[in-house]
């Protein structure tokens, strides 16, 4: 009965000591990234990739594709979000924010077509070409949002995703610079 003990204890601290190590390398990960990129925020990043399945199991290769998978997400939840607004058009009075709305659907459609891209060139590790493709995404959501901004009193119901999809991206990128520059 007390080898039982002895086993179930050992499992608990080798789960335990792995989650330890999982966030330490997620908050070293953020940490760095953070101190390198001023498009990534400390607590958004270490947050982010805390909340992702496995995360704190994770190698620094697999919190670059944990990463790309929470970008994919977000773009995909915006896309349904904006989707939303614009069959609730009797919500949307001004034809001029409709038509960016039709815009950012669109820019997102082609934002979540780049990130599957990105994922195959990332796990085929062609790094350069998951850049162009993850930068694409974080152009996508800068063009939105400035899409609102070309109107005076125009307010996007979009900033705060936009904010959060070009985070997660930049994170993605930081995290394949970080794993470029240990490869060299």
């Amino acid at each position: 009965m007390s080898s039982s003990y002895f086993s179930l204890a050992l499992f608990l601290f080798s789960l335990f000591f792995l989650s330890i190590n999982g966030q330490d390398l997620i908050y070293n990960t953020c940490k760095t990234s953070s101190q390198e990129d001023p498009n990534v925020k400390l607590h958004f990043c270490t947050t982010s990739l805390q909340a992702a399945p496995a995360s704190h199991c994770a190698d620094l290769r697999g919190l670059g594709m944990m990463s790309i998978r929470l970008t994919r997400y977000n773009l995909t939840d915006t896309r349904c979000y904006i989707k939303r607004l614009l069959k609730n058009d009797t919500k949307i009075h001004d034809p001029y924010v409709k038509s960016c709305l039709d815009d950012c659907f669109e820019l997102y459609s082609n934002a979540i077509s780049g990130i599957k891209q990105a994922m195959k060139s990332y796990n085929s590790k062609r790094f350069f070409d998951a850049n162009v493709q993850i930068s694409s995404v974080m152009d996508a959501t800068t063009t939105c949002e400035d899409g609102f901004k070309q109107r005076k009193g125009v307010v996007s119901p979009l900033t705060e995703r936009n904010d959060a999809t070009f985070q997660l991206s930049a994170i993605t990128l930081s995290i394949m610079n970080i794993l470029q520059s240990s490869l060299k």
